[in-house]
């Protein structure tokens, strides 16, 4: 079970819990989780001899949302001019991980440049298998013809992952302030620095880090039901 808890989010772990609650056989059960897993908690599963005791394996389950769900840990990141910022790098702390993700990145900015380190730290996201990539950008913001790419050269370099840039709400034009990530639903980072090169060495901003896949999921879930309302994908380039 130590080792079924690492492999799952404690989001997954609830879901098929759940599903085995609601009487559906492990096969099915599993469809809710990543493609690139399936084959190993099937394994997993099979050796700890519980593959048909999905009473027993549904509690083990929660045990492990549970365990998954709470708040692990809370550090600061920083930006400052110079070497003036004592705590975790922004730049750093950002593209590490990234590079890290193994499942997801959904993130949000108002300003994508191409001399920010999420540039082809998100490129690598994309080209590793089993990593989806949601990205929430301002449309006006990054209309092109200035020094950054538009939201349609964003997405072009982004593909297969999805680009999304803000519409109109009830003719009004919306504004995409809120920056953050959430790292294969279980890291948070809440900034206040766009994706540049100026907000990430030159300019002074802030940043957490939450370890919380309960938030992480509210987050996630929040944006995803506000994209029909609020968000479109950029015209082709």
């Amino acid at each position: 079970m130590r080792e079924l808890g690492r492999l799952l989010t404690g989001t997954e772990a609830g879901l098929v819990a759940e599903s085995l609650e609601d009487g559906e056989s492990l096969t099915s059960a599993i469809g809710v989780i990543d493609l690139a897993k399936k084959a190993k908690v099937t394994d997993l599963v099979a050796g700890a001899g519980l593959r048909f005791k999905t009473e027993i394996l549904a509690a083990a389950l929660r045990g492990i949302e549970g365990a998954r769900s709470t708040t692990r840990a809370v550090d600061t990141i920083w930006t400052m001019p110079g070497h003036l910022a004592q705590s975790g790098g922004l730049t750093t702390s950002l593209a590490s991980l990234v590079d890290d993700a193994r499942q997801s990145v959904v993130c949000s900015t108002y300003n994508f440049q191409k001399t920010s380190g999420m540039w082809r730290a998100l490129r690598g996201a994309v080209e590793r298998a089993g990593v989806s990539v949601r990205v929430y950008i301002d449309a006006e913001a990054n209309e092109g013809g200035g020094p950054g790419p538009s939201t349609a050269e964003v997405a072009a370099w982004l593909s297969p992952g999805t680009v999304l840039q803000t519409k109109r709400f009830e003719g009004k034009r919306v504004r995409n302030h809120g920056r953050f990530l959430s790292i294969d639903h279980r890291f948070v980072v809440v900034t206040s620095a766009n994706f540049s090169w100026s907000a990430e060495y030159g300019n002074v901003e802030f940043g957490v880090v939450i370890d919380d896949a309960r938030l992480a999921a509210r987050i996630e879930d929040e944006i995803r039901d506000a994209e029909p309302y609020l968000y479109e994908p950029p015209a082709r380039a």
